[in-house]
């Protein structure tokens, strides 16, 4: 028993504890008197894992504290416009992306181990939609007299061009096309991009003095030489425009056996206005859900003119159907045919989800087989079975070999480069190999970004394109290309920050100057280490006990059904409001950046942990440590939401 405090005031020798009674009541106690810990608190910087799997490398952390109002604005600016700011520094198309992406990052997303992701991509839709509504504009930067050509104005070539002009190069853009986008363009459908938004991004970014050259083609209206002799720098951004064939029996040189990037590209000009009656579709991505999606719309015509059969639209490029006959069109039978099932195809669960409701037939786990010929060389059917999948090799079931009747047969399996004329950089792939600075192996001044490297997502060409202008950049000002961080994303700088805040650090004079540093120092960032270019930070290292169960707010969709499918093409997603798209920011749970929440400074028991004085405070730099009072109990590590606080200062 403890000694009474009239002994213990009398008597100078005392016992505080009986015989044995050395050990705490409760760890809590222990923990709260002090710690074994050497360590004290330190504050890292590390990279969400939304945003390190982003293709893009886009802030997204950093524009949903914007949109909850965490960090704040420079003066002058709106939150709205520093959203779209923050966003797009990264990624130029953010109505675009919003809408069609397939959103990795919200795969990743840390509050998956709470309850369910951020809802990023809707967010991303209202900053793009919104910023087109105020009319927000690029700007370009100090000339430096430099000229670079882009050949291809997709998604990779506009993002590309739009990096360059920021860092000052002039910028011709070389497009085979009438109209720039790419497959945003000719590969999507309107009512998954609506073209007025499509056209307000890209004209962002031409009047930003990008000089457009469309219907061009390198290597045949001009030559590789002709390019190389008036520019600094080449940027390859062709993109992959071939479909590529099944590879069975029967599909070569049948007229009505076409390509899905043929299909939708004859569709998206509008030369394509009706299709055929039993339609089959091979695939089980995203292009292969916008083939029957389309099908489904467009329908067919029952007493059809040979000369207007869908597949002569498709080949040829400018033959193009009467918009009267849209009037008689009746739906189609449609069907999609995939190697995996439904689980594991390639193309998002929604888009597999709205098919099936708009009245497309899935058969999974399903392989071709053979195109099976009428007499005059036309397809009438496919023969497929059911299959396994070994890997990436499907495996047939014995005794399940059928038939389907099919009026036009679509592969939807992949696309290739269409190098013709330009052969010279073409690799046995017919593409064209890269190195990890996206520069052409063996070609001094040339660059490439996206799909001609190797087709994969719009959003993977535009951080190419990103990083492809930054090396372009080094290779103008003849500098040497640095090391590509590890993780190699857009990050939030501190230093940016606080010098948009105001609060650039003192300047240092080392002659006279205290080379010890102290934590009063204003010289230098002190108790903080930026370790985002490095780290992805995992939910293990967050207190998810801080976070309650909210609901993340979804996005309505216009849907149609099998009987309303017919002529169905306005925009099926349906935008946040504002109130709601703030609403969702403030579900982010800003992983590995503080988002202010007093935790540290409520539960330091020592008073250690202070909130920084108002006038000098900014995001990353809201809380700091008095170590003279820190005994390195680790409780404010234990008690940080985000994972920003760590116990190391010293390691």
């Amino acid at each position: 028993m403890a000694t009474p405090t009239e002994e213990m005031n009398t008597k100078l020798s005392f016992r505080r504890f009986e015989d044995g009674d050395k050990e705490w009541d409760s760890w809590g106690d222990k923990i709260f008197a002090q710690d074994s810990s050497y360590k004290c608190p330190t504050y890292i910087h590390k990279t969400p894992p939304c945003q390190g799997s982003c293709p893009s490398g886009e802030d997204i952390r950093g524009w949903l504290a914007i949109g909850r109002g965490q960090e704040k604005p420079p003066e002058g600016v709106t939150w709205q416009e520093y959203m779209f700011r923050r966003s797009t520094d990264a990624n130029p198309f953010p109505a675009m992306m919003g809408r069609v992406c397939p959103a990795p990052c919200q795969d990743g997303c840390n509050r998956n181990d709470v309850d369910d992701f951020v809802g990023i991509n809707a967010v991303e839709q209202f900053i793009g939609d919104n910023a087109i509504a105020q009319g927000y504009a690029f700007e370009a930067g100090a000339d430096s007299g430099k000229k670079v050509a882009v050949i291809g104005g997709g998604p990779a070539g506009l993002a590309a061009a739009y990096q360059l002009r920021r860092k000052g190069h002039a910028v011709t853009l070389f497009e085979e096309n009438e109209e720039l986008g790419g497959m945003m363009r000719y590969g999507i459908p309107g009512y998954r991009i609506p073209r007025d938004k499509l056209d307000s991004e890209i004209k962002r970014i031409t009047d930003m003095g990008v000089d457009i050259r469309a219907k061009t083609r390198v290597g045949r209206e001009i030559s590789i030489k002709e390019v190389e002799d008036g520019y600094d720098a080449l940027l390859w951004a062709l993109g992959c425009q071939s479909g590529r064939g099944l590879p069975i029996e029967g599909w070569e040189d049948t007229p009505n056996c076409v390509s899905g990037v043929a299909f939708l590209k004859a569709f998206n000009e509008g030369r394509m206005k009706v299709t055929a009656d039993k339609v089959i579709c091979i695939g089980g991505g995203d292009t292969s859900i916008d083939v029957v999606s389309v099908a489904r719309r467009l329908g067919h015509v029952k007493h059809q003119n040979p000369t207007d059969r869908p597949e002569l639209v498709v080949h040829d490029g400018f033959v193009a159907h009467d918009t009267a006959m849209t009037a008689a069109a009746q739906g189609s039978d449609v069907t999609l045919t995939s190697l995996f099932k439904k689980d594991k195809m390639m193309a998002a669960e929604h888009e597999v989800i709205d098919a099936t409701t708009e009245g497309v037939t899935i058969l999974d786990g399903v392989m071709p087989l053979e195109v099976i010929k009428g007499e005059d060389g036309r397809a009438v059917a496919l023969r497929v079975c059911d299959c396994t999948m070994d890997g990436m090799k499907p495996i047939p079931t014995e005794g399940t070999e059928r038939v389907l009747e099919a009026d036009l047969i679509v592969a939807a399996i992949g696309q290739g480069g269409d190098m013709a004329g330009i052969e010279e950089i073409a690799n046995d792939r017919n593409l064209i190999d890269a190195d990890k600075f996206f520069q052409v192996p063996g070609k001094v001044g040339h660059f490439v970004a996206g799909d001609i490297i190797r087709p994969h997502l719009l959003t993977t060409a535009i951080g190419q394109a990103s990083i492809a202008a930054d090396s372009i950049d080094a290779f103008l000002k003849q500098q040497e290309l640095a090391k590509r961080p590890k993780v190699d994303v857009h990050h939030f700088d501190l230093l940016r920050k606080l010098h948009e805040a105001g609060l650039d650090p003192e300047s240092f004079d080392v002659n006279t100057g205290d080379l010890r540093g102290t934590s009063a120092a204003k010289f230098a960032v002190h108790n903080y280490e930026d370790r985002s270019e490095q780290e992805v930070i995992g939910s293990s290292e967050l207190f998810l006990g801080h976070f309650s169960y909210v609901a993340r707010i979804e996005r309505t969709e216009d849907v149609p059904t099998a009987e309303e499918v017919l002529g169905h093409f306005h925009e099926r997603l349906n935008p946040l409001e504002e109130t709601q798209a703030v609403e969702e920011t403030k579900r982010c749970m800003s992983c590995g950046m503080c988002f202010e929440c007093d935790n540290c400074v409520v539960f330091c028991p020592q008073d250690a942990v202070f909130r920084v004085k108002k006038n000098s405070s900014t995001t990353g730099r809201y809380v700091d440590t008095d170590y003279q009072k820190c005994i390195g109990c680790h409780i404010c590590s234990d008690v940080c939401p985000t994972g920003y606080i760590q116990m190391g200062l010293g390691e």
